[in-house]
C-alpha cells in the first residue's frame, strides 16, 4: 500500500491500494501517425521484396553514392575567387578520377589476370589426377604399415567417423551465396543506369536530406537522426575496413607467394596475382571467404610435396592472425563485431534472400540491426537516461539536427535546416 498526503493540509497519510503509476517512457505508444508509417513501411518493404532481383543495380548504385559523396561534398566547397564550384561539375571530376583509376588498374592487372586464371583452368584437371594418385600413394602406404590390430581398427573408425562428417556437409548450402552469379549476368544491363541514377542522386543529396528532414515531426528528428548515424558508423567502419582489409590481404598474399615462388617451387609465381585477387575479393565474406581463398593455391601444393603444402597452410594462417590481431581491431573496432556463429548464420541467410551481393552485406545489415535494437531498447526503458553519449551529445550530428542548426551538406544552398516550421499536424508524435 501507498501514503498519499490528505487534501487541505492534513499530515495523517491515506491509504491506498495498488501500485504506484510507473513512469512515463521514454517512447509513448504507437499514435495513428506511427501506425500509418509502420503499415506504409511494411507494405513498401514488401513491394521491394517481390521486386528483389532487380534491386541488385539499385544496391550497388547506393553504395557507390556512399563512396563518393564525401570526395563530391569536399569538391562542392571549394571556391575560387568569390565562385564555388558547382555540385554537379563536382560529380564530374569526381566521375572522371574514379574512371581513370579504374582504366589504370585494369591495365595493370587485367592481362596477367585473365592469363593465371586460364592458365589454371587448363592446369585444374592435371592438378585433379596428381592430387587423386597423391591420395592413392598416402592410402597404400597406410595399408602397408605394420600397425598392431587395436590401433588399425581405432584409425580406421576414426578416418570412417571423418569421412562421414566430411561427407555430410553440404557444399548446396553455400550455393546461394554464389547462385545468383547467373542471374547478375543477365541483369548487367541493369548497370548501364546506375552512372545516371548516381548522378543525380549525388546532386540533390543535400535537398533530399533537407527534405527528409523536414518531413519529420519535431519529437522524431533526435531518434530518427540518431539511428541514422547508428547505420552511418556501422556502415562506415565496414566499407573502410573491407576495403583497407580486402588491399592489405591481397598484397600479403601476393608477396607470400613470391616468397614460395623463390623458396619452394616456381609455380606459386605462375599464379600469385590470380590467388591474390582472389583472397582480397573473398575478404568481402568473413570466415567462409578466407578458406575457399586457401583452397586453390592448397591444391596446387599438394600435387608438389608436403613440404609445399605446410607452407601455404602457414602462409594463410600468418594472413588471416594478421589480419584478426591487428588490422581488424584498429580498422572496424567493434562496430561490426559479431560472434562467428551469427556471421556464419547471416552469411548463410543473406545468400539465400539475395544471392552474392545479400552474403557480403549481410555482415553490415546484422551490425546496424543489432546496435539500433540496443539504441531502441535503452530508448523504451523507464526511467531511461538522456540519449547515448556521443548522439545526441553537444555537437553531434542528431543533436544539431533536433537543435535546429543547418543540416550537414547543405552548404550549397539548399535548405537543411532542423528548425524549418512543419507543416500542419507534424507536432502529432
Amino acid at each position: 500500500m501507498d501514503e498519499l498526503a490528505r487534501p487541505g493540509g492534513d499530515s495523517a497519510p491515506i491509504k491506498t491500494q495498488g501500485p504506484v503509476p510507473p513512469p512515463d517512457q521514454r517512447l509513448r505508444p504507437p499514435t495513428p501517425r506511427v501506425a500509418l508509417v509502420l503499415v506504409a513501411a511494411t507494405v513498401v518493404g514488401l513491394l521491394l521484396y517481390l521486386g528483389r532481383e532487380a534491386l541488385t543495380p539499385f544496391i550497388v548504385g547506393l553504395l557507390l553514392v556512399y563512396l563518393l559523396d564525401p570526395p563530391v561534398e569536399r569538391l562542392s566547397r571549394l571556391r575560387v575567387g568569390p565562385l564555388r564550384l558547382p555540385r554537379w561539375l563536382a560529380i564530374l571530376v569526381v566521375y572522371a578520377i574514379a574512371i581513370v583509376a579504374v582504366i589504370e588498374l585494369l591495365n595493370i592487372t587485367l592481362q596477367p589476370l585473365v592469363r593465371q586464371l586460364a592458365d589454371f583452368i587448363k592446369n585444374l584437371p592435371e592438378l585433379l589426377r596428381s592430387f587423386d594418385a597423391l591420395a592413392r600413394r598416402i592410402s597404400a602406404s597406410y595399408e602397408g604399415l605394420q600397425l598392431p590390430p587395436q590401433v588399425r581398427d581405432f584409425l580406421d573408425r576414426t578416418l570412417a567417423d571423418l569421412g562421414q562428417g566430411l561427407g555430410g556437409f553440404d557444399p548446396s548450402i553455400l550455393l546461394p551465396v554464389f547462385g545468383s552469379l547467373a542471374g547478375f549476368v543477365s541483369t548487367i544491363f541493369g548497370f548501364f543506369i546506375i552512372p545516371f541514377w548516381v548522378f543525380y542522386l549525388l546532386k540533390d543529396r543535400p535537398a533530399l536530406t533537407a527534405a527528409f528532414n523536414r518531413s519529420l515531426p519535431p519529437e522524431w528528428r533526435a531518434d530518427a537522426w540518431a539511428i541514422i548515424d547508428i547505420v552511418d558508423e556501422v556502415l562506415g567502419r565496414w566499407v573502410r575496413g573491407q576495403l583497407v582489409l580486402g588491399l592489405t590481404v591481397g598484397l600479403a598474399t601476393f608477396a607470400g607467394l613470391l616468397l614460395l615462388n623463390g623458396w619452394v617451387d616456381p609455380v606459386f609465381g605462375r599464379f600469385a596475382l590470380f590467388f591474390a585477387v582472389l583472397a582480397g575479393f573473398l575478404e568481402l565474406l568473413p570466415i567462409i571467404g578466407p578458406i575457399l581463398s586457401a583452397i586453390p593455391p592448397l591444391l596446387v601444393a599438394i600435387t608438389i610435396s608436403p613440404q609445399a603444402a605446410l607452407a601455404v597452410l602457414v602462409l594463410y594462417f600468418a594472413i588471416q592472425q594478421l589480419e584478426n590481431t591487428i588490422l581488424v581491431p584498429k580498422i572496424q573496432g567493434d562496430a561490426v563485431q559479431l560472434h562467428p556463429g551469427a556471421v556464419v548464420f547471416a552469411l548463410i541467410v543473406g545468400g539465400t534472400i539475395a544471392g552474392l551481393l545479400g552474403a557480403i552485406l549481410a555482415l553490415p545489415v546484422t551490425a546496424a540491426g543489432r546496435d539500433v535494437f540496443r539504441h531502441l531498447f535503452r530508448r523504451l526503458s523507464r526511467p531511461g537516461p538522456a540519449l547515448p553519449e556521443g548522439l545526441a551529445a553537444e555537437g553531434s550530428p542528431a543533436a544539431r539536427r533536433s537543435a535546429g542548426t543547418t543540416v550537414p551538406g547543405s552548404a550549397d544552398g539548399a535548405p537543411g535546416s532542423a528548425g524549418t516550421t512543419a507543416p500542419p499536424g507534424a507536432s502529432d508524435g
